[in-house]
């Protein structure tokens, strides 16, 4: 449809402007929305959204324009500029902080345990520190073994060390590891 036909077609009867522009339109119109609101509209926001354009184009759409061409880019225009306003508000609503009462904040279940989360991090820390205070190569040797699951022939080449002396090292360093960490209550 052109511009030139749908301002005839609107002298005659908006109605019916209105009705073939939508029917001409309304698939390519969905599919612009659809496309720049899928990862954050529900499917009545872009429903909502291509209404708007619609709403938009009938209200707005100057008649007397002398634009011959077709209405394709008018209707593209719309669409995008509609689908774009759309997401800027569904992103600052989501975006606005709600403070809640103690009272809701009971009711919210969760299997998330903060001072378990908090407590292992602690460990972690703990056991990497007393590795780190190994010196070297016991700490490389460790961590290449327990961290990255590296064998003792893997490691030796990586030292330019003799197998049998990692697997030596390795035996010691755990050993003193398990000292350093009986000193802090943390059992391997």
């Amino acid at each position: 449809m052109t511009a030139e036909e749908y301002s005839a077609l609107y002298r005659k009867s908006p109605d019916k402007a209105y009705r073939q522009l939508f029917e001409e339109y309304c698939g390519y119109v969905y599919a612009v929305v659809y496309n720049k609101l899928r990862s954050t509209a529900s499917r009545e926001d872009i429903e909502e959204c291509v209404s708007d354009v619609f709403t938009d184009i009938y209200f707005n759409y100057n008649t007397e324009s002398v634009y011959k061409g077709d209405m394709h880019g008018y209707v593209s225009t719309v669409a995008k500029r509609k689908a774009v306003d759309m997401y800027r508000r569904i992103t600052a609503r989501s975006a606005h902080y709600t403070e809640t009462d103690d009272d809701s904040i009971s009711m919210i279940h969760s299997d998330y345990d903060i001072e378990h989360d908090f407590d292992r991090a602690d460990s972690q820390r703990q056991l990497i520190n007393a590795v780190k205070s190994l010196g070297e190569p016991d700490s490389t040797i460790l961590i290449q073994k327990f961290y990255y699951d590296r064998t003792s022939s893997e490691i030796a080449e990586l030292l330019s060390m003799k197998s049998a002396s990692v697997r030596m090292r390795c035996t010691r360093a755990l050993k003193k590891l398990g000292e350093i960490l009986g000193k802090s209550d943390i059992t391997l």
